[in-house]
């Protein structure tokens, strides 16, 4: 695989030169749909494909909401299909007075 050109953006506390594109796939797609740039997103989807994506976001421990948002409308899925929506949901918040 080769490795996509990635801005400092999204891994500011991470040796980008330790990463394995491969083993740490979960790990980088996190990051940089969190908190990268559009080239950055771009550049994750021609390195790992939209059903490869597919696959992986929903697998995600921590997106933000508004990265859920975007990744149902950009590979068509549903947010009851996130592990991180569901998690989330099931944790009660404190009342707001």
């Amino acid at each position: 695989m080769i490795a996509p050109n990635l801005s400092k953006q999204s891994f500011w506390d991470v040796d980008m030169s330790l990463l394995d594109y491969e083993r740490d796939s979960l790990f980088i797609i996190g990051k940089v749909f969190n908190f990268g740039s559009w080239d950055d997103v771009k550049a994750i989807i021609a390195c790992y494909g939209r059903s490869r994506l597919k696959k992986e976001v929903v697998q995600l421990a921590d997106l933000k909401k508004d990265t859920i948002s975007f990744l149902c409308l950009l590979l068509n899925l549903d947010k009851a299909n996130f592990k991180c929506y569901l998690r989330r949901q099931s944790q009660p918040t404190h009342w707001n007075y």
